[in-house]
């Protein structure tokens, strides 16, 4: 198929859409319809999609697709994929004088993958097919899905297409895996003319015929099931569950959960805390305790005290490092007989107290961990008359031995006094100090 090939749409072709366009839509309103219409060119066949659309009470019909059987590519017009319209396709109509102007995608006919450009839209004249042979035992007229160019390159692969329409089969025509199996199995067509009504009747991922012929299970109980495992799966918070429990013993850990009337959540947590306790979560025991109430109970105990101690001792870390590197810059406080005297800050418990007591995020945020690695250091100044009370905080940094932040109450901008003393006299002082502890290492 080539652009060369492309013709105009026949006066009968353009007849009998604009008829079936007037009995599908009799209002005739201004939205953009889809039909499209069968051809053959050099001894292919292709459909041909037509976009149609009313303007200022005239119809207009223009094609915008052509889609050949053997043809990887397609040829689109004037038509770009959006998601904002009910078709998912938008149309430029500068050629036909609705619009006085050109769109970006308004081009010509040009190339596309044959997946793309392809809206849903009925064939008005699918009798076209009987002219090829080939197709003969296809079972074109019975084909009810969404492309019938896509089913017919599908047959000519895959004959048991025909097999799946005549038993009614039709949500499983263009799954390859059932076609593929079909052609395999003889058992399996046997399985599927006797269970025809039931899957014809009701919805069945393709997954759960070939589980139920394989397994002997019944649809139903077998749909359940991977309905289950789909949205398990789907929840990224149960990523370590799926870990643990993966192919049959998922089937086990399901029973599990109705039998013992729980939730995955439920169990989630128990799993957590026995992972962090340590427990071998591969012991059925452990895995599917018989009372799981009670050992979710005492598990969740065990791992509350275990993670209160872990923390404390985290706490007391963080303490001792905290403090070492406070003893460390001891030097850098300053009393000398002014009027105000410079302490560091000796623990994340003074940083607390100091943010709490002037309602700044000195306590709260990461400060203590910038200490502890020395990016910077927290200094707190105090009024030789009321050393206790706090008054401006300051943070220091030993590196560059510049001053980083300097707030008062609230954030406050420290007032003339308070400043001409931290930058003429305790800072000074603190980079020499520094400049000292350095070389000193």
């Amino acid at each position: 198929m080539e652009e060369k090939n492309i013709r105009p749409i026949p006066k009968y072709i353009l007849e009998r859409i604009k008829k079936k366009d007037l009995v599908a839509y009799p209002a005739q309103n201004g939205f953009v319809r889809f039909y499209a219409y069968l051809a053959i060119w050099k001894h292919e066949l292709i459909k041909v999609t037509v976009a149609v659309k009313n303007h200022r009470k005239k119809w207009y019909c223009k094609q915008v697709a052509v889609h050949g059987v053997h043809t990887e590519k397609c040829y689109v017009k004037d038509m770009e994929y959006c998601g904002l319209v009910g078709y998912g396709f938008r149309v430029g109509w500068s050629d036909e004088g609705i619009k006085n102007y050109n769109t970006y995608y308004e081009c010509g006919w040009c190339y596309a993958d044959n997946k793309y450009y392809d809206p849903w839209a009925p064939v008005i004249n699918r009798e076209i097919i009987a002219k090829f042979p080939e197709y003969k035992y296809s079972a074109y007229k019975e084909y009810v899905g969404r492309d019938l160019i896509s089913y017919l390159r599908l047959y000519e692969k895959y004959p048991q297409t025909e097999y799946l329409i005549k038993l009614g089969l039709h949500g499983f025509v263009e799954n390859v895996s059932i076609l593929k199996k079909v052609a395999e199995d003889k058992r399996f067509c046997k399985w599927l003319i006797s269970h025809r009504n039931d899957v014809g009747l009701n919805y069945y991922y393709a997954g759960t015929l070939l589980q139920a012929y394989k397994t002997g299970k019944p649809l139903k109980e077998v749909q359940a099931f991977e309905s289950r495992k789909k949205s398990f799966s789907h929840d990224k918070d149960f990523a370590e569950l799926r870990k643990q429990f993966r192919g049959k013993l998922l089937e086990r850990f399901f029973d599990y959960i109705d039998k013992q009337d729980i939730n995955y959540r439920t169990y989630r947590d128990y799993f957590d805390a026995c992972v962090y306790l340590g427990l071998d979560m591969t012991i059925d025991k452990n895995r599917f305790p018989h009372d799981f109430k009670r050992w979710h109970d005492i598990r969740i105990d065990e791992y509350k005290s275990a993670k209160a101690i872990a923390d404390e001792k985290e706490r007391a870390e963080l303490y001792e490092r905290f403090a070492s590197v406070a003893e460390k810059y001891m030097p850098l406080q300053y009393d000398s007989k002014n009027a105000f005297v410079v302490v560091i800050a000796k623990s994340p418990a003074d940083l607390i107290r100091e943010g709490e007591s002037l309602h700044h995020c000195v306590g709260t945020m990461n400060y203590d961990m910038r200490v502890i690695r020395e990016e910077s250091l927290i200094f707190f100044i105090r009024s030789v008359a009321n050393p206790d009370k706090p008054l401006v905080t300051v943070e220091y940094s030993p590196k560059t031995r510049q001053l980083l932040q300097c707030h008062g109450d609230r954030n406050r901008h420290p007032d003339v006094e308070v400043m001409n003393y931290i930058n003429n006299t305790w800072l000074p002082y603190a980079n020499r100090t520094v400049k000292k502890l350095k070389l000193a290492a």
